[in-house]
């Protein structure tokens, strides 16, 4: 699979990987892809699919005393002693696997730190490709300013698992991407073999998030998309959270929670936004009711998805394009900011959360109410309606 991502609106921005027709996407959100050819691999670090490697043995997230300061899950448990006013987040005792997160710079590493800053235990998946540069800029403390979470302390990532959620199992992958050599030196990355692992090494999680998407074609309008391109944007970027979910479904505890994160252009018309990108976010929606339906009658699991406004992350700035769609957002939004990672990550701490306990099946726009909007209020045909406007 090759490497697309983006991840502002939902827009990615592809990079190089293998010659594959594949391609992930770090997602958080979106993914403007591209042609693989066209894109550089420091493009790619932003995000993208996951794949899983076995108990990482030699792991620096699993053994916090490598680092030099202190770490501690959650800000939650610093405050243990005091006393809680109002309602409190609460996930300590809680286990987290977020799939998709290959930097500090995206809407999966803001959800890990929302998570862990509520007290939960952070594992990780990231795409083959990119784990070296992951765990090494991990390791060297490149994200130590990334992990502060509020009380001072640092967000520890229990453990990394390689991961390639294009591919259920091992006799799905290709061998060109089997001999590839940025697969060299791993195993056990397909999505299978990743919940097996995760379960041989902690028994359970309660909470599993899909941050992750991919469109090769994503920079073609539809009516040039090819079906392979098509295909291949629907199987990244949908079918990997059905693969994701049927595979850990047995191993969280009822009551969990699963979230995964779409964009506005699954129900609106976004030019730019191609490959089949919008039809795979449609998708996604469709399929977190159906899932919810399914996840919550068979082991009482909430599922849902946040529909996220267009971020600056590393992927998506490769594009060019989010600059203009932050801007577009800033000027129409009925919340004239800049939408901020954590504010998604919050939302998703909250689903995740006991106080969301009767919400599934729903889609949480998280995009300053830009998807509340009809029109574009910055045209110049409203200019003699006195719309209040903060200049930015």
């Amino acid at each position: 699979m090759a490497a697309t991502a983006a991840s502002s609106l939902q827009i990615a921005t592809a990079r190089p990987c293998i010659s594959s027709p594949h391609r992930v996407v770090e997602a958080g959100v979106s993914i403007l892809g591209a042609n693989s050819k066209s894109m550089s691999w420091n493009k790619l670090t932003s995000a993208c699919n996951i794949s899983s490697l076995e108990p990482f043995r030699r792991s620096f997230t699993s053994s916090p005393a490598k680092f030099k300061k202190v770490v501690t899950k959650a800000m939650s448990e610093s405050s243990e002693k005091k006393p809680v006013s109002g309602l409190a987040i609460d996930l300590k005792g809680k286990r987290a696997f977020i799939a998709g997160v290959a930097d500090d710079n995206g809407y999966g590493w803001a959800i890990a730190k929302s998570l862990a800053a509520a007290g939960a235990e952070i594992l990780v998946g990231t795409w083959v490709p990119a784990l070296n540069i992951f765990e090494t800029s991990l390791r060297r403390g490149k994200f130590d300013e990334s992990r502060i979470l509020p009380d001072g302390s640092l967000m520890e990532i229990t453990k990394v698992y390689p991961l390639d959620a294009v591919f259920d199992n091992l006799d799905a992958v290709p061998e060109d991407i089997k001999t590839n050599k940025r697969y060299a030196g791993s195993s056990n990355w397909t999505v299978q073999e990743v919940a097996e692992s995760v379960k041989q090494d902690f028994g359970s999680i309660d909470i599993l998030v899909h941050s992750l998407a991919n469109g090769p074609e994503v920079s073609k309008p539809l009516l040039e998309t090819s079906r392979n391109g098509y295909l291949a944007a629907l199987s990244a970027s949908s079918y990997s959270y059905v693969s994701l979910l049927k595979h850990f479904l047995p191993l969280m505890k009822p009551g969990g929670s699963s979230i995964s994160l779409t964009y506005i252009a699954s129900e609106r018309i976004i030019p730019g936004y191609g490959g089949g990108m919008s039809s795979a976010k449609a998708a996604l929606e469709s399929d977190t009711r159906v899932l919810a339906f399914e996840a919550g009658r068979k082991n009482k699991i909430r599922v849902n998805t946040i529909s996220a406004g267009p971020l600056r992350s590393r992927a998506a700035k490769a594009i060019g394009f989010i600059d203009t769609m932050i801007e577009y957002s800033m000027a129409n939004a009925p919340l004239q900011k800049e939408l901020s990672a954590d504010e998604v990550g919050n939302a998703a701490a909250f689903l995740a959360s006991p106080l969301a306990s009767a919400i599934t099946g729903a889609v949480i726009y998280v995009d300053n109410g830009l998807n509340a909007m009809g029109v574009g209020v910055d045209s110049p045909i409203f200019k003699d309606l006195n719309i209040p406007s903060d200049k930015h």
